[in-house]
């Protein structure tokens, strides 16, 4: 008989590429979901993968079962989320990715909160500031800054008016002075982060002619937003951070607003690859952090 765990992993497989990324994001062993696919594909009687030990691809009878299983597990979801509706509650999986300042520092607290209050949810949390694939991967939202790239994306407004801050300690601040202008940045260490495969060292900056960017450069780079926020308020330099990340250290005085008004526009959204994935979970989550946001940046 077909286990529906095992047909669950063969789709998290297919959509991550390999069974240690897949095992990542299951928080299992590549050995685990290894011996799922196997025990899966014995009940097909068909081989699912190409698989060398240097690569692996779906193979032709892969490629024919996939739809086929995505399907069943959306059928089995679907089911839940209308029993759920009908008790006027919500359950079942929620697949959330978030970045990872924002994520470990401000959301972990709120989705404990929000869980809290549906108790039927079963939370599965993607932290990482790679942009994942909505179209690819099982999931059924993402927190994101900015405007969409993807048309196609479906964006619920959670802070539509979030900026970013030009900020940086007291201790930098008294050792290497503050600037006045963006300009000034050009003779101050910068601290700056990697989005996707690109360094993010141009500063853009809403002044009264107009947008101005300057190219910053520092000693210190990271692809994690929140060792770039350690970094500032270690002293190490100035960031450029969304306001929703910093909010509670500007309010305490661990960080300085140096160009107050002058950060260009980080609206905060719930994203979804499509429509048919606005569920009532994630329409719930959508109100319940639109309030948590609007009442912090109060």
């Amino acid at each position: 008989m077909i286990r529906l765990d095992d047909v669950q992993v063969f789709v998290l497989a297919a959509d991550a590429g390999s069974f240690s990324a897949a095992a990542r994001l299951a928080d299992s062993t590549p050995a685990m979901v290894s011996h799922a696919v196997q025990r899966l594909e014995r009940e097909l009687g068909a081989r699912l993968f190409v698989r060398s030990t240097r690569s692996m691809r779906l193979s032709d009878d892969g490629e024919r079962y996939l739809p086929h299983a995505r399907a069943l597990l959306d059928a089995l979801t679907s089911g839940s989320r209308a029993l759920a509706e009908g008790r006027g509650d919500i359950a079942g999986p929620l697949r959330l990715a978030v970045p990872s300042d924002l994520g470990r520092h401000l959301l972990l607290p709120w989705l404990d909160a929000f869980q809290a209050e549906h108790p039927g949810i079963s939370l599965q949390l993607r932290i990482s500031d790679r942009s994942a694939d909505l179209h690819r991967h099982p999931l059924d939202a993402a927190v994101r800054y900015g405007t969409l790239d993807d048309s196609g994306l479906v964006a619920l407004p959670l802070a539509p008016d979030n900026l970013r801050v030009l900020c940086a300690a007291p201790e930098y601040i008294a050792r290497h002075g503050a600037p006045t202008h963006p300009d000034e940045l050009r003779d101050h260490n910068c601290l700056c982060f990697v989005w996707g495969d690109q360094i993010h060292d141009r500063w853009t900056f809403a002044l009264p002619r107009g947008p101005h960017t300057v190219k910053v450069t520092g000693n210190r780079i990271s692809d994690d937003a929140e060792v770039v926020r350690r970094w500032g308020l270690a002293g190490h330099g100035i960031m450029y951070k969304s306001h929703v990340d910093v909010v509670g250290d500007l309010a305490a005085g661990r960080l300085v607003d140096l160009l107050p008004g002058m950060g260009e526009r980080a609206p905060l959204n719930l994203v979804s690859a499509h429509r048919s994935q606005l569920t009532p979970a994630v329409q719930r989550l959508k109100d319940f952090l639109r309030a948590r946001l609007d009442e912090l940046l109060r």
